[in-house]
């Protein structure tokens, strides 16, 4: 049926993205590494008093392949996280929030293992929700609040921005395509926003817990628990 197709899809895209993500690490990244060690060794063997204008080169070529590098690591992190592969949502997004220039606290509770397109349409929904906020919320802080209840998976991003209005303000194409993301499988989201009272995006997918790999956890946190969407 359409549901299953929509499925499917998702998948063969999250393989494709791994795939993509493994050739940019252990090719492309690899050559570059074999570079930089190659550079390194001719910083070592030249004489920066007697060739300076050399060696000074040298150096500059050095810092620009480790640029090289690290522009190409964040291009296979986008294309699809390493951690998320390996540690699943909760270390994915305490990894990216720790990097963002904003405060954002990350809080998740009981959760384990679910299928690859779960867990990366709730990553890529929830990293879209903080780039919105680091670019129109003009907020102070942000907190991500991810759950399991009913068996969905549920997910939260608050933050104490400027807000809008959602009836006279048009969705915009990043919100869009978390709505879109979200839907191929099967889960919703609803924005709750007003002038000078921030924004709170709320989203929900059927946690799927017959391929589920539960990894023990604290006690749930209470920011959801019992919360209606």
């Amino acid at each position: 049926d359409l549901e299953a197709s929509r499925r499917r899809l998702l998948s063969a895209q999250n393989d494709a993205r791994q795939r993509i993500e493994e050739d940019l690490a252990g090719g492309s990244r690899a050559q570059l590494g074999v570079l930089r060690e190659r550079l390194s060794g001719l910083v070592r063997e030249v004489d920066p008093a007697t060739a300076p204008k050399t060696a000074m080169l040298l150096g500059q070529l050095v810092v620009a392949t480790d640029g090289a590098m690290d522009t190409l690591d964040g291009l296979a992190a986008g294309v699809y996280p390493p951690r998320l592969a390996a540690d699943g949502l909760t270390a994915a997004l305490t990894e990216q929030a720790a990097k963002a220039a904003l405060p954002i606290s990350v809080h998740a509770a009981g959760l384990g293992r679910y299928p690859a397109e779960v867990e990366a349409a709730v990553y890529f929904s929830v990293l879209e929700a903080l780039q919105n906020v680091a670019k129109y919320a003009n907020a102070n802080s942000a907190r991500v609040v991810l759950a399991e209840a009913d068996d969905h998976l549920r997910f939260e991003v608050t933050d104490d921005g400027a807000g809008f209005d959602p009836q006279t303000t048009s969705q915009g194409t990043g919100l869009q395509g978390m709505a879109d993301r979200l839907d191929t499988v099967g889960g919703t989201m609803v924005v709750a926003s007003a002038p000078g009272r921030g924004t709170t995006i709320t989203g929900q997918v059927p946690a799927d817990t017959a391929t589920q790999q539960q990894t023990p956890t604290p006690a749930p946190d209470p920011a959801l628990a019992g919360a209606k969407r």
